[in-house]
């Protein structure tokens, strides 16, 4: 039974009570309205963002490190195929150094970002050991906050479950290096365990379907574990290897990326781990981070709808222009999966999920939908570039346009992609928190708001 019954936060709301809310929501609105120009009066820098879509400079990494651009002395920005850097080793090498040796790579990632430093055989074996024990969670944590409490949204219910975790560490608020290492591996290890027993607690809760919980298997890799614990069974190794790879191109992205800023954010506080975490969860679930791949699925699922002819180039472009004017799919003018905030000319994650995935496709049965994917994007770059009249950034296809065509290969449900995301990136978030709290400047992060309003005197009730 539902601890909380059918209470509805907004059930005590009724009759009259909305002539009040809706004058407090459109007056919310008017007050919050700010003239755009100001933005460029007082050269703020929107979304952390320069002028010429570049970040601001806030802060000193030894993580991870995304290049995408290079900027000549005059501050041109010139295009260049991406890079992206974990540790200092570039992502191609990390991934093609384990792939040659025909075995997965999570864990030594997780490692590579926590250590700093790539481990020696004998180092992997001890820390994938660490890892496999501490995925069992004790059984008043499974029954009584995942499987008791539910919720709808499983990226909601991870992050419950992570704050859940203060409550049975006695060290929660030890900002030591040694206990920042064992709360940092008890998350990497718990989060494939929380997102399968909450997705199959939801499911239960919400679809009338069968309630499945499967204990984890110290044996499995922790990609083939959460496809155990996802489908029993029923995967093969290229899909397990596939899982593998998107976990290590999505554990780390730099220190600017919004989820991984928002815990360096909340960390510069001396907030504790749960906290931090919980909080990059919260800025991860927006559409505008790891929701985008879902986007990407369903764009792609209204183009297989409305071009008759996958093969046909013309066609697939005529269909995208009309994407780009907002005749079609949401009419926002934006093709998913399409650009990116750092990368111009390449995605390096984009470039080695592709090359895996066009694999899965054929095992699978789908490279003619694999096909198209392929055609959206090599068009959609010149078409948007041709629709801004030859200006603007260069763009190409970043790894959320194929990240949900592998996650749709893999059968694996729409509502846990974004938590595959947080499976993975909580890796990274750990080894920024733990530089935060223990190499930072000691100083909160504090960027200034400039204030607009008028100055106002104040009216006695009376006379308002």
């Amino acid at each position: 039974m539902d601890l909380f019954g059918d209470y509805n936060n907004n059930s005590t709301f009724e009759g009259d009570d909305m002539r009040i809310i809706d004058y407090l929501a459109k007056s919310a609105v008017a007050a919050s309205d700010i003239d755009k120009n100001l933005f460029d009066k007082f050269n703020v820098k929107r979304g952390l963002r320069n002028a010429d879509f570049s970040g601001v400079l806030v802060g000193l990494t030894r993580i991870g490190d995304v290049v995408g651009y290079e900027k000549t002395d005059d501050g041109v920005l010139l295009p260049k195929d991406g890079e992206l850097y974990y540790r200092g080793y570039e992502i191609k090498d990390l991934c093609n150094g384990f792939q040659n040796e025909n075995r997965h790579g999570f864990e030594e990632t997780a490692f590579l970002l926590l250590a700093g430093k790539l481990p020696t055989r004998s180092e992997l074996t001890d820390f994938t050991s660490l890892l496999s024990r501490e995925r069992e969670l004790p059984s008043f944590f499974s029954k009584n906050l995942i499987l008791s409490i539910r919720g709808r949204n499983i990226m909601n219910m991870l992050a419950r479950s992570v704050l859940s975790m203060y409550a049975s560490d006695n060290e929660a608020e030890n900002y030591s290096p040694e206990n920042l290492i064992m709360q940092s591996i008890s998350l990497i290890a718990k989060f494939p365990v929380f997102v399968a027993y909450s997705y199959y607690g939801m499911r239960h809760s919400y679809q009338n379907k069968s309630l499945i919980i499967r204990h984890p298997n110290p044996e499995l890799s922790l990609a083939e574990n959460f496809l155990y614990m996802m489908k029993g069974s029923k995967y093969s190794k290229l899909e397990a290897d596939l899982l593998d790879l998107s976990l290590v191109l999505h554990a780390e992205h730099g220190g600017g990326n919004n989820s991984t800023f928002t815990c360096r954010l909340v960390s510069s506080a001396q907030t504790d781990t749960y906290a931090a975490i919980a909080a990059a969860l919260g800025s991860l679930k927006g559409d505008f981070h790891g929701g985008a791949n879902l986007k990407v699925v369903d764009m792609m699922e209204n183009i297989k709808e409305n071009v008759k002819n996958w093969g046909d180039d013309q066609e697939v472009a005529d269909y995208l222009n009309k994407i780009l004017r907002k005749e079609a799919f949401d009419k926002t003018g934006k093709i998913y999966g399409i650009g990116h905030a750092i990368y111009t000319k390449s995605d390096p994650r984009a470039v080695l999920l592709k090359e895996k995935a066009h694999e899965l496709a054929i095992e699978k049965g789908r490279e003619e939908e694999f096909k198209l994917y392929d055609a959206v994007e090599r068009l959609a770059p010149e078409l948007f570039y041709s629709y801004k009249g030859g200006v603007g950034k260069v763009v190409s296809a970043n790894v959320d346009f194929y990240s949900g065509f592998v996650y749709q290969c893999l059968e694996i449900p729409e509502e846990i992609y974004t938590p595959i995301f947080a499976i993975a990136r909580v890796a990274g978030w750990c080894a920024h928190r733990i530089e935060e709290v223990t190499f930072s400047s000691k100083r909160i992060i504090r960027p200034a708001y400039k204030n607009v309003c008028e100055r106002i005197p104040y009216l006695s009730i009376e006379n308002r």
